[in-house]
């Protein structure tokens, strides 16, 4: 059990730092819009995805990379607040668009990273 939770804590590390950067370098590329944070839900999404179907089985390395590396990696309190700042910013189509995309570019990616590991995996 402390194994898990060490690795759990190492990959949520390295997730958050993934993260941080995905983030300040979309930020600086394409400002004004939280892009580097729907990047982060959707890759994130899709990874998880593949992540489920061949970590499943792998006890030892699937806290590491999904509860771990995903879970800090992906972002969902920040896309919530950063919906809540386009909205207080008089953005509403903007947050409106934003909320949107994310949800169903996420779900999608999910849905495509699990079909693609299952069609990958032996």
């Amino acid at each position: 059990m402390i194994q898990s939770i060490l690795l759990v804590a190492l990959g949520g590390a390295a997730g958050s730092v993934a993260r941080y950067l995905v983030v300040l370098g979309a930020a600086r590329v394409l400002p004004g819009w939280p892009y580097g944070t729907l990047v982060v839900n959707v890759v994130g999404s899709l990874a998880i995805g593949v992540a489920y179907v061949l970590l499943a089985q792998r006890t030892q390395i699937a806290p590491l990379a999904m509860a771990g590396f995903l879970g800090g990696f992906t972002t969902f309190s920040a896309f919530s607040l950063d919906a809540m700042k386009l909205w207080e910013g008089g953005q509403a189509m903007q947050a409106a668009a934003y909320v949107a995309a994310s949800v169903i570019l996420s779900l999608a990616a999910v849905a495509f990273g699990a079909a693609l590991a299952r069609s990958i995996a032996p």
